[in-house]
């Protein structure tokens, strides 16, 4: 299937909503309709790209469960948290080492994320690290379209305890 690159991210600085939510219980689209109406309004962004980010509480994949929750975010990547608008929070994630997998087909398709964790994940040399989890929506992100394209950020920790470049 597709073979990620691996990637050092350097810190973001994100602007967004966030809420709690499960897979059975998905509000996302409450999250970024409610993130929507601010976007343009938003000084300093970095791109015109949107971060969709999950974090997941400790051994979430471990022992997955659809009804626990995690918490989701919608947001935009600016370059500092000078011009925070009203009734938006900012998130700093943090640098660290991602399995980066260009994806392209629908958000509903979760085919992706059962080969990332039940097939690349195994048997690469890296461990899942818990960190949080994003997909930035380019240019050629379309909701549901099968011809949507995103990049899939997985935090990863390198088996032997090095961590790459």
């Amino acid at each position: 299937m597709i073979e990620p690159r691996i990637e050092r991210l350097k810190t973001k600085y994100l602007v967004g909503h966030c809420l709690a939510m499960s897979v059975v219980q998905n509000k996302t689209a409450e999250l970024w309709g409610g993130l929507a109406p601010h976007i343009k309004k938003i000084k300093n962004r970095v791109s015109e790209d949107k971060i969709s980010l999950q974090v997941y509480p400790s051994g979430y994949h471990q022992q997955f469960d659809p009804q626990r929750t995690f918490v989701k975010w919608a947001t935009v990547e600016v370059n500092n948290f000078e011009h925070v608008l009203e009734g938006l929070q900012s998130f700093e994630l943090t640098g660290g080492l991602y399995a980066v997998f260009d994806y392209k087909g629908s958000s509903r398709d979760t085919t992706i994320f059962h080969y990332i964790f039940s097939e690349w994940l195994p048997n690469s040399n890296y461990w899942l690290d818990d960190r949080p989890h994003f997909e930035v929506l380019g240019v050629n992100y379309r909701n549901n379209d099968p011809n949507s394209e995103e990049e899939i950020w997985i935090p990863i920790k390198d088996k032997d305890g090095i961590q790459e470049k």
